[in-house]
């Protein structure tokens, strides 16, 4: 699998606290859902995070983070940052914490 272990080992000590986390190799990457909704995805080079639809163009003007473009399509709701968008404890947990709470708002699968 091309996933980076350590983000993911840093991604799963951040969503320890939460109820209903699970883990799945999707998108070549490790994927962390909250009751069945992905929240985050540890991938090589960076991390998959879904964000509010409507926040998506805002967010895309901060350093280190791209639309996520899956079969050549932009999805909304989902970008991508890169490596150095989540070195540190603080940049990481952020983008984690984002993702949780979109997720955690939706219906449970």
């Amino acid at each position: 699998m091309a996933y980076d272990g350590e983000l993911a080992d840093r991604v799963r000590e951040l969503m320890a606290p939460e109820r209903g986390v699970e883990e799945k190799a999707m998108f070549g990457g490790l994927a962390f859902l909250l009751n069945g909704n992905m929240a985050v995805v540890s991938s090589k080079g960076g991390l998959m995070v879904r964000v509010p639809r409507d926040d998506t163009d805002r967010l895309l003007a901060r350093n280190h983070v791209e639309p996520m473009v899956m079969a050549g399509r932009e999805t909304r709701g989902w970008l991508r940052v890169h490596r150095d968008g989540v070195k540190t404890k603080r940049q990481l947990s952020e983008w984690v914490d984002r993702g949780a709470d979109v997720a955690k708002g939706l219906p449970p699968k």
